[in-house]
């Protein structure tokens, strides 16, 4: 797969500085990944020890109700890791902000426990990274192994997201990534509580590059998402990103007050040729139902974005940690492990 690759490899950003020495944090974020964790953890350190011996693995469990804990508890005393659990279950985005939040590295690489971002791509990306890209990201290059639901609600999420936004997020783009430390760092400046990673990684900037994959089959166990938590991760990134959907429904609103204005006209005109009748009430029911309609689904979207106002003024944490396990080698230059 690196061969094929190769190819996609773009030139190198002028005009930036050597690289310090590499040191890289890992961050895994686990939600039963029982059945993957203990092999995925092995070859992700072999697979970083051939690029740096500066390294620690963050894996960030989120509420795992399988043996994930035991076995990342385990793991620590064995492996370059540092375990953090958290409280409950608070979704992916949360637990990639809390692995994000610990890592002490001066780079930073976000990849699942799954094996279905594959570890080949590494070096590509670490020779990326050292020529001056801040950001390296996997882009999906083939959906075929989807349901075709999946496939339509994707493209549609996406054009949607990009309709009319100044800052675009790149189709097919996951959370499979390498980040420069200054990278990290801007994200762990965003004061937001409802964290759409995939918009924040767009809207940080830096210099960024693309590189494309083929998703691996799951080694083993279930994806814990489902269409329903997907439409939900989509309008959570709509509401979060894009006023697209107030805006279709100010001209829709526009659009049924402009027919109204004008069927009010023909009324009028036919009444005072033709005189009053009483026909006309399935119309007159059919639009009351309309426009019942059209104003429910109206109030709906603004609930919610003003949903997303109520939790961020209540100032929760994103997360909440319930254990964190330290056993990563990495220190700042003082020689303490950095807080």
């Amino acid at each position: 797969m690196t061969d094929h690759l190769a190819k996609f490899a773009p030139a190198a950003p002028l005009g930036v500085l050597p690289r310090a020495p590499l040191r890289l944090s890992c961050v895994v974020p686990a939600h039963n990944e029982e059945a993957n964790l203990e092999g995925f953890l092995r070859a992700l350190v072999q697979a970083v020890q051939a690029l740096t011996p500066d390294f620690e693995i963050v894996v960030v469990n989120d509420g795992s109700r399988d043996g994930t804990h035991d076995v990342a508890v385990r793991l620590a005393q064995e492996l370059p890791l540092r375990y953090i659990a958290l409280s409950r279950n608070f979704g992916k985005e949360a637990a990639l902000s809390a692995g994000v939040d610990h890592a002490r590295g001066n780079a930073v690489l976000l990849i699942d426990a799954d094996f279905q971002h594959p570890l080949e791509m590494l070096p590509q990306m670490h020779s990326l990274w050292q020529s001056g890209y801040d950001m390296v990201y996997g882009v999906i290059a083939d959906r075929g192994a989807e349901s075709g639901t999946k496939r339509v609600g994707t493209n549609v999420f996406y054009r949607l997201m990009n309709a009319g936004n100044r800052v675009k997020i790149p189709p097919n783009a996951g959370d499979f990534r390498w980040m420069d430390r200054q990278v990290v760092d801007a994200l762990k400046a965003l004061p937001e509580r409802n964290r759409f990673m995939k918009g924040l990684y767009a809207w940080v900037g830096f210099k960024t590059v693309a590189l494309p994959f083929v998703p691996l089959d799951r080694a083993g166990g279930e994806s814990s998402f489902n269409l329903w938590r997907l439409f939900s991760l989509a309008m959570q990134g709509l509401t979060s990103f894009s006023t697209l959907p107030l805006r279709v429904w100010s001209v829709v609103g526009g659009l049924i007050a402009l027919v109204a204005l004008l069927y009010g006209v023909v009324i009028t005109v036919d009444t005072a040729i033709n005189g009053a009748d009483l026909a006309g009430w399935p119309t007159l029911a059919a639009g009351i139902m309309l426009f019942s309609g059209v104003q429910l689904m109206s109030i709906g979207i603004l609930g919610e974005y003003i949903g997303r106002i109520y939790e961020e003024v209540k100032q929760r944490p994103t997360y909440l940690v319930a254990r964190d396990e330290d056993h990563s080698p990495l220190s700042d230059k003082r020689g303490s492990k950095q807080p």
